[in-house]
């Protein structure tokens, strides 16, 4: 079936898979080929301050297509998958002006519903219940608070960052307030979107990923990933910076740890987050899979 000559004519590509599998190679090779830009769904990368243990496009990539949502933010401010769900849609509605295909890439399932499906209204928290609970937090360690959220909302447990105790916090807050989980949030039938989309996902076995995976925090390393993570050490606690590359070096940093065992719990959590990718995106039975090197079958798939 050739996608690209169906009858609704603005669409976008979703690429999927996880971390260090080579979705950004794919999707800059086939915005060139559709004359397109990129909007990222990876949350880490919208920060500008983590240019090595985010793994954004380098400036060679960045100059070859134009991307939106990287590097647009620093880790003072916040953001969340609902206030992306509103920006990236604008930012949609304003390139389908002139592209009848967009390509959106990442490996942050939350913000790929964000576009695909939407959200319902989040609640509000109020300022009491969130001290409260980043005090018991505090006094019981985020083993606790996994085990909280794995009890209460396994399906958003399975797809986030388990090691960020705001990501788990916030779970935890929205269920006190309303009784209902934070995965439920999500829009029970999916928004109805004003284009079609058209989904893949990248996949390939888990020994070579996992095999990736050590061979680009060894990278991460070689490039300075160390003093990155000190020059971030007075912003250690925004929430932003609570994610696999830069936790485990500020314990190292904060001498609860080797360099040795912090470099080997990066790859371990690394190892564990990629796991929880694939998990969260073969649930969706929409999305056609391939493996990084069949970029021939892909351009097929799509109608290139």
């Amino acid at each position: 079936m050739n996608l690209m000559s169906m009858k609704n004519t603005k669409r976008i590509l979703v690429i999927v898979g996880p971390t260090a599998i080579g979705k950004t190679r794919l999707s800059i090779e086939l915005a060139k080929a559709l004359n397109t830009e990129i909007i990222s769904c990876d949350s880490r990368q919208f920060y500008k301050e983590l240019l090595i243990g985010a793994t954004p496009p380098n400036p060679k990539e960045l100059s070859e297509v134009k991307h939106h949502f990287i590097q647009h933010l620093s880790v003072e401010n916040g953001f969340n998958a609902g206030q992306f769900e509103i920006d990236a849609m604008a930012k949609i509605e304003e390139l389908h002006k002139t592209k009848d295909t967009i390509i959106i890439v990442g490996g942050s399932g939350l913000y790929i519903d964000a576009i695909c499906k939407g959200f319902d209204k989040m609640p509000k928290i109020s300022t009491e219940l969130r001290i409260q609970l980043n005090q018991e937090f505090k006094q019981k360690g985020i083993a606790w608070l996994q085990e909280e959220i794995k009890k209460i909302d396994p399906i958003f447990f399975e797809s986030c960052d388990t090691q960020n105790p705001q990501r788990l916090l916030r779970a935890l807050e929205v269920y006190k307030v309303t009784g209902e989980t934070l995965s439920s949030f999500k829009s029970e039938t999916a928004k109805v979107r004003p284009f079609e989309i058209i989904r893949i996902g990248l996949t390939i076995d888990r020994a070579l990923l996992y095999e990736r995976i050590d061979a680009r925090v060894d990278k991460m390393l070689e490039e300075g990933l160390l003093e990155e993570v000190e020059s971030l050490l007075p912003l250690q606690k925004k929430n932003a910076l609570q994610t696999v590359g830069y936790k485990e070096i500020f314990s190292f940093y904060n001498n609860e740890c080797t360099l040795e065992q912090a470099v080997a719990n990066i790859k371990k959590n690394t190892r564990r987050f990629a796991k929880r990718q694939l998990t969260w995106f073969k649930k969706d039975e929409s999305i056609k899979w391939f493996e990084p090197h069949q970029i021939k079958e892909i351009k097929t798939f799509i109608g290139l």
